[in-house]
């Protein structure tokens, strides 16, 4: 199959520079020190690459996701690191053999996790970022409170997001190493196995984590690609051009297959106006013919995955794969 076959719009990923993507980060952050983050893709069948490449933990940021990654059977070492008030299917889960560990910040999710059947939790910490994560001089005690209610602790965790984008190196470097030294003072009062943190902004700046929680390296986005790390762009969402103006064009990819928190995608030599619920309006550089198929690049991969019932793996113009992304909803 070609491209050109696809109903469009349709989310693309270049083989060849997702495999680049998933050996160099390998490379750098080997086996348990990466824990790739699914919520990026959303698909079994690229975490299994990921897992091919000796990364046997993932983390997730939904309860569906778990229970996906189970069922492929890469269910060995979850983290879901988010805060989850009912717990019961991932207590199914651990009934089932996966090993889940969820993360709590509170008596109220640390009494969830303990009624649902979770028995291992990490504690989550407030390192800067303004959304969970207990107060750091709080963690001790939930550790303990964790522990009298018969869960294991096997560490915290803590994700300073509020840094990813940070464009400097050397300012995005030195406020990496202020938010994780709140994480290790809060990991010596919780006695931890694991400090768990990080993502693709922060995943070289980051030696303070044991493992780090890295996921849109995997496809990229242009917000991440203007950082300058050594990841390149395989994801795109493929466009048909619907409709030429003298001044401008317009393609069917829009609000409704895009992320749009991190800003407008980009279309390769054109200058994007706008998007609206079902086109995106560009200015061409060179003349754009009705029909003609272009890619646009999002500015954010989680959000835009989400929005796709499957992504094409593709050499160019040959479509290799089709993948279901298998993990979305909750």
């Amino acid at each position: 199959m070609l491209i050109t076959d696809l109903t469009t719009p349709a989310l693309l990923v270049e083989r060849d520079v997702l495999d680049a993507n998933l050996e160099t980060m390998s490379a750098a952050l080997p086996g348990p020190r990466l824990r790739p983050h699914v919520k990026a893709h959303k698909t079994t069948a690229l975490a299994r690459r990921q897992a091919a490449l000796g990364h046997a933990g993932f983390t997730c940021a939904t309860v569906r996701e778990c229970e996906v990654m189970a069922a492929a059977g890469l269910g060995a070492d979850l983290l879901l690191a988010n805060e989850v008030l009912d717990t019961r299917r991932l207590g199914a889960l651990v009934a089932d053999g996966a090993r889940v560990a969820v993360a709590v910040d509170s008596p109220e999710t640390i009494a969830a996790a303990a009624a649902g059947g979770v028995r291992e939790v990490l504690v989550d910490v407030n390192v800067g970022l303004p959304r969970c994560g207990c107060p750091p001089e709080k963690a001790g005690d939930l550790a303990g409170a964790a522990r009298d209610a018969g869960l294991h602790v096997r560490g915290v965790m803590g994700y300073e997001g509020h840094l990813m984008l940070v464009p400097d190196p050397a300012d995005r470097a030195r406020m990496t190493g202020d938010a994780m030294a709140i994480l290790v003072r809060a990991a010596e009062d919780v006695g931890s196995e694991i400090i768990s943190a990080g993502g693709t902004g922060t995943y070289l700046d980051n030696t303070w984590a044991t493992e780090i929680q890295a996921g849109s390296y995997a496809l990229m986005d242009t917000a991440y690609g203007k950082i300058g790390h050594p990841f390149g762009q395989a994801l795109s969402v493929l466009g048909t051009v619907i409709s030429v103006s003298p001044d401008h064009a317009v393609v069917d990819v829009g609000l409704k297959s895009l992320g749009m928190d991190h800003g407008l995608p980009t279309i390769e030599g054109a200058q994007v106006w706008f998007c609206s619920d079902e086109h995106t309006t560009f200015a061409p550089e060179e003349p754009v013919r009705v029909g003609e198929r272009l890619r646009v690049l999002p500015a954010h991969v989680d959000p835009t995955v989400a929005l796709h019932e499957r992504m094409h793996l593709v050499d160019a113009d040959t479509v290799l794969e089709t993948w279901p992304v298998d993990m979305r909803g909750w």
